[in-house]
């Protein structure tokens, strides 16, 4: 799907789904704004308005059209023979987090960014690009006066969007917190070390995302002009905060997976100790019934007399004293 809007110097919306032969002509002229959302966009589609009208450098097309791993920004000046306008390729990601299944779901916003012109190329509709699009037509703001401001409301509601998808993980690292010292099993374990491969993948978008941001920031390219250098800062310094906030994650994961392994250890101590504990006081039982086998007529210390008639009785109750005594010397050290 192709959407077109073109919009006045003063923000204001001049035409919208236009014919793809129009843009060349609404191009040329200084004091309009383009900009071309390809949202699902069959390959042909793609190539049409990327290569047919804005001929934007071949490996950014291909950038754009093939998924990246990872975000980035390229600035293309024309040399020689090329035929489009200087622009910035832009590769950037939301993420969204579905405590259901416990994942980051990533979706990648390729833009093109000109003098007066914005092309976006996502595959799946994107909740930033759908406000960013109601603000643009309503005049909020006049954020569509010109490609940068719009570019910066992009950036804006992606960063924004992380917020959500925090405060769904940390209910979902507060949960696992209790679980591990209520309930601690192998279940809750696999949910530790999902949680945390999420996280990581998290902060592996972020680390990228960052430098990014910080580029523009910084006012690397001249296609940012200078007033809006410190909104683009904004961007960043909230950011950095979602990146510190995302590593003091993976410290609580780490914290809570310390806890569970201790608690686990704790367990097992505990079973090896009942479990010594019956082999230590049984242990006179073993000693006596296997000294004795019951086998009295054979054995000399009760072959006559009293030990020969009551030799049952006797072994029986050495036993139940021996035991009694082991029980009550390990009660007398609290050691159960």
């Amino acid at each position: 799907m192709i959407r077109s809007f073109a919009f006045t110097t003063q923000g204001r919306l001049h035409s919208k789904d236009l014919d793809i032969f129009l843009m060349p002509t609404l191009l040329a002229d200084t004091n309009l704004f383009l900009w071309v959302d390809l949202e699902r966009a069959t390959e042909e589609e793609a190539r049409r308005v990327l290569d047919g009208i804005f001929h934007f450098h071949p490996l950014s097309i291909l950038d754009c059209i093939e998924e990246s791993p990872s975000p980035k920004v390229e600035e293309y000046s024309p040399k020689q023979d090329d035929r489009f306008a200087p622009y910035l390729f832009i590769v950037i990601h939301a993420v969204d987090y579905s405590k259901a299944d416990g994942t980051f779901a990533t979706t990648e916003l390729n833009f093109f960014l000109g003098k007066n012109f914005l092309v976006t190329y996502h595959d799946v509709p994107m909740r930033s690009i759908q406000l960013v699009e109601d603000r643009s037509l309503k005049g909020t703001g006049h954020i569509a006066r010109a490609p940068d401001r719009v570019a910066h409301q992009l950036l804006d509601a992606l960063v924004e969007n992380y917020t959500p998808a925090l405060e769904e993980l940390q209910d979902e690292i507060s949960e696992l917190e209790t679980s591990v010292l209520q309930r601690p099993g192998k279940d809750t374990l696999n949910r530790i070390i999902q949680i945390k491969k999420e996280v990581h993948q998290l902060r592996r978008i972020i680390g990228p995302q960052r430098e990014v941001l910080a580029r523009f920031a910084a006012g690397d390219f001249k296609l940012i002009r200078p007033h809006l250098l410190p909104y683009f800062r904004d961007v960043y310094d909230r950011h950095y905060q979602i990146g510190e906030l995302a590593h003091s994650h993976t410290d609580s994961l780490n914290g809570i997976l310390q806890v569970y392994l201790n608690m686990s250890s704790n367990q097992t101590g505990e079973v090896v100790k009942t479990l010594t504990m019956i082999t230590v006081i049984t242990t006179p039982v073993m000693i006596i019934g296997t000294w004795y086998g019951m086998n009295f007529e054979n054995l000399w210390e009760v072959r006559s007399g009293w030990g020969h008639r009551h030799g049952y009785q006797l072994a029986l109750g050495l036993t139940l004293i021996t035991t009694g005594l082991t029980y009550w010397w390990f009660k007398r050290k609290k050691w159960f």
